[in-house]
């Protein structure tokens, strides 16, 4: 997610923790893909997902978004820590 140069609110900080934890939280779940290449995409395509909402500054939005993203990733690796 980008965070603009303005004044950013506590929640926003926390926003951004979240974000980088759930991107750690994938990559630790991609471990249970066999193939290198598979998991190399699944990994790229996580970090699409969040790069194409980096723009995003609206703190419900960004929840949601955090929200449907850590929900795929246990729908596509099923054996993903909770």
């Amino acid at each position: 997610m980008h965070w603009p140069t303005t004044k950013l609110s506590l929640k926003h900080f926390i926003l951004k923790q979240q974000v980088f934890d759930l991107y750690r939280y994938a990559i630790r779940a991609s471990r249970v893909i066999p193939n290198p290449l598979a998991r190399r995409e699944t990994i790229a395509w996580i970090r699409g997902e969040i790069e194409i909402n980096r723009h995003l500054t609206n703190v419900h939005i960004i929840e949601d978004k955090i929200k449907i993203i850590h929900r795929e990733i246990r729908q596509i690796l099923p054996s993903a820590p909770r």
